[in-house]
């Protein structure tokens, strides 16, 4: 029998306006960002709905936001098809926090309210200019590892950060690092190092001292095992017992991203059918590049695309 997967966006999916129309149609969904504006003690929704767009990419910002966004599109999904319950659920980095809302294990309370100071200790761990993250496009995993492994070995800390799809890796680190490891995937056949504009050096091991304070805060906040599996990023396979999430979740901050693993995984799992939901397309574009042409992919961030899902049958 084919499987279906819900997965969620994470930072660089935001956009000014996101969720708003959403919230107009659905009670559901305007019931979630009420929500998290109580929980957070400011009007989260207005900075998604009216911006303005430099304070909703402050790192802080965004994490809260793109979880109450994806999770609202999952509560409108679920007033529709009630009986929609996915197979697996996973997320790309901040993602994994809305699959884990999907899966039960996490209130959204506890989770917009996690993720507003997971994305303030990301932005306090590395002083502003120290660290850096690039994509280098066309170029072999082994060979980018085998690069960003000299370079750190000579005393500029650079790691694989998101491997997102066939030829398309970030790279993290010091800025210098990151530069030096730039310039040798090119020397080595990379077809483009493109610097990315981020607060900070994500998923590397300068990440550390964000980690460690994450899992102070996730201490106290009630995790429960998941009613599906939740394909974790820092494994790419399934966990669903609570402490095991619980760990993921600290370990994730400063490590890689698995999304093209994650990816394999739930198709040789048996996974026919992948629907994204929340802001941006970009996980729908990496699936593509990851799954065999069969396989289906949606996705769902308003309401003509919810309608289109409801009424195509693709969840019954």
């Amino acid at each position: 029998m084919s499987k279906v997967a819900f997965v969620f966006p994470g930072q660089g999916s935001q956009f000014v306006g996101m969720g708003a129309e959403l919230a107009e149609h659905s009670e559901m969904a305007g019931q979630i960002f009420r929500e998290a504006d109580r929980a957070l003690g400011f009007s989260l929704s207005s900075l998604c709905f009216e911006g303005p767009e430099d304070e909703l990419r402050l790192t802080a910002n965004t994490q809260p936001a793109i979880l109450a966004a994806s999770v609202a599109v999952l509560a409108a999904l679920r007033e529709k098809l009630p009986q929609a319950v996915p197979d697996f659920v996973a997320g790309h980095s901040l993602g994994e926090y809305s699959a884990l809302v999907a899966a039960g294990a996490l209130d959204f309370a506890d989770a917009v309210k996690t993720v507003r100071l997971r994305g303030q200790f990301m932005e306090e761990a590395v002083p502003a200019g120290k660290g850096a993250m690039a994509a280098v496009l066309g170029l072999e995993r082994s060979l980018l590892q085998e690069v960003c492994d000299a370079v750190s070995a000579g005393g500029h800390p650079v790691q694989l950060a998101n491997l997102n799809c066939p030829g398309q890796i970030v790279i993290s680190g010091s800025a210098e690092g990151v530069k030096l490891a730039g310039d040798q995937a090119k020397e080595a056949g990379a077809k483009r190092v493109m610097p990315l504009n981020v607060s900070g050096p994500f998923h590397s091991s300068l990440m550390t001292p964000a980690a460690e304070k994450l899992a102070a805060v996730l201490a106290d906040v009630t995790i429960r095992d998941a009613d599906v599996p939740v394909v974790a990023n820092v494994t790419a396979r399934p966990v669903r017992h609570a402490a095991e999430i619980k760990d993921s979740l600290v370990q994730q901050v400063a490590s890689p991203v698995l999304w093209e693993d994650s990816v394999q995984y739930m198709v040789a799992a048996g996974v026919t059918t992948f629907v994204e939901i929340g802001p941006g397309k970009v996980l729908t574009g990496l699936i593509k590049k990851i799954a065999p042409k069969e396989v289906a992919v949606h996705s769902v961030q308003d309401v003509a695309a919810l309608e289109q899902l409801v009424n195509g049958g693709v969840l019954c």
